[in-house]
């Protein structure tokens, strides 16, 4: 498997590399920003995983995602973001952020995941654990998602959840849609600007909210095929 890490700091990125060559079979490249992780990948005819800071010098990682996915379909993605670890509000299984400090085996354990993806898999994240890395990161824009036939897009500024929409639903509705799907795509667009804005809440309130009704709802389906 061809592994590519993008960090702007040189340390940090070599002790990733050296991380996955103690630890794994995989070839693995380090570059240090934006410009020469599009440059790498122009170069390459293959790359199956993709580990990168989040936000840095030079470096958008949303954005170094987005456009080596258009060069390696089916590229996998781990996100580096720079908050701390105990900053966040739930943990995820089987995640694909990282926050600060980095989990070692956690991250092996990603990597041995996206190594038994099928060719051509789709990047997957859930959509409590995206939401959460884009809120913690601050940023602003919208970020689309899709399951199958489903799609929906929560709007961002400074970290907060300001609006969504989805085919059935707005504000809060559509976010609790959102979080029934799980395991999403997405792409984001940091130039775009909610319409509306419908949710007052903070962010780890509509998030904690979503992810509880969600829960509520499978142990209810879970009791009626008992």
């Amino acid at each position: 498997m061809d592994l590519l890490i993008v960090h702007r700091d040189a340390d940090v990125g070599e002790q990733l590399v050296q991380m996955v060559k103690d630890y794994t079979s995989h070839e693995c490249d380090l570059v240090g920003s934006e410009a020469a992780a599009l440059d790498w990948g122009r170069r390459h005819a293959r790359c199956t995983l993709l580990i990168v800071q989040l936000e840095g010098d030079g470096i958008d990682g949303l954005a170094i995602a987005g456009g080596l996915s258009e060069i390696f379909p089916g590229l996998q993605t781990l996100f580096l973001p720079p908050y701390q670890v105990s900053e966040q509000r739930f943990a995820v299984a089987e995640t694909k952020v990282f926050p600060e400090p980095i989990d070692g085996e956690g991250l092996l354990e990603a990597i041995a995941r996206a190594e038994i993806a099928k060719p051509g898999a789709p990047d997957l994240f859930h959509v409590a654990d995206l939401l959460q890395m884009c809120c913690l990161s601050r940023r602003s824009g919208a970020v689309q998602m899709v399951k199958e036939s489903r799609s929906g897009i929560a709007y961002l500024r400074n970290g907060e959840i300001v609006h969504a929409e989805t085919v059935a639903g707005r504000g809060k509705a559509a976010i609790f849609e959102i979080a029934t799907w799980e395991f999403v795509e997405f792409a984001y667009d940091k130039t775009v600007r909610p319409p509306v804005e419908t949710i007052t809440s903070p962010w780890d309130e509509v998030l904690i909210e979503a992810v509880e009704r969600q829960r509520q709802a499978k142990a209810q389906q879970q009791r009626r095929s008992a």
